[in-house]
């Protein structure tokens, strides 16, 4: 049965892609990047890790069971090239297009450069300054990074990245609320990647009397998106909402 995305109006709310328009492509594929640019979103998430022999490699979890139907490899602990020949499930969990592999760095932010999308660029795990430095050259070599916002639950790396670059748009990823998290944010000129729960139309508004961009995950509710949406949240992240064409 063939998937659809729900289109909605957004307003003046930015829509992302989640790992590419992952409802009706395997999500973290070219495929998944390409429905994407194809539709006006207006930014393109993905999640990269570092493989055993330090490439870079587009994919959510840390190991490959999820997405290959069991066939599990540890990224990190895995090359390049043998995660390359790993054929990938399609959303169906069947096995059969040759189009269905991990991806680099650069061929998504070569998507995202090519159709015009803000490329919302998640770091998974712990990146020292010399790994940052590298992805930072990736990018830079293929022209874009103004057209990318880096993306965090490592605080730590966001802290790497502000010492690399102190103005690049990046966003603190985190689920819940804290006390502290307004400290946080302004410490490091940093924008807010929340859970969608979290947030309530007084901490938005919040935020934005401090300058503060709100991005939240990950929305596939279009009631819920409405309701964000008259909240004045800047960017709603979704699997499955699109933006009307």
């Amino acid at each position: 049965m063939m998937r659809k995305p729900i289109y909605i109006d957004f307003g003046k709310t930015l829509p992302v892609a989640h790992r590419g328009l992952s409802f009706i492509e395997r999500e973290n594929t070219m495929p998944a990047f390409i429905a994407a640019g194809n539709r006006p979103y207006y930014g393109i998430e993905t999640d990269i890790h570092i493989t055993s022999d330090g490439k870079f490699v587009c994919c959510h979890d840390h190991n490959t069971a999820r997405v290959a139907g069991g066939d599990t490899l540890v990224i990190e602990e895995t090359s390049f090239d043998t995660l390359r020949s790993l054929m990938l499930t399609d959303i169906d969990g069947t096995k059969g297009r040759c189009d269905i592999r991990i991806p680099t760095l650069a061929e998504y932010i070569t998507v995202c450069r090519d159709y015009e999308k803000q490329a919302i660029l998640e770091l998974k795990g712990a990146y020292s300054t010399e790994k940052l430095t590298e992805v930072i050259e990736i990018i830079n070599g293929l022209g874009y990074l103004d057209g990318v916002t880096f993306i965090a639950f490592d605080y730590e790396n966001l802290v790497r990245l502000r010492e690399l670059l102190p103005t690049q748009s990046a966003q603190f990823l985190i689920s819940k609320w804290e006390d502290d998290l307004l400290d946080r944010l302004k410490a490091q000129n940093l924008d807010l990647d929340i859970h969608y729960a979290a947030l309530t139309a007084d901490n938005i508004a919040l935020l934005h009397e401090n300058g503060i961009v709100v991005n939240c995950w990950t929305v596939d509710d279009p009631e819920k998106a409405a309701l964000l949406v008259s909240w004045g949240v800047d960017q709603i992240t979704s699997n499955r909402l699109a933006p009307r064409f």
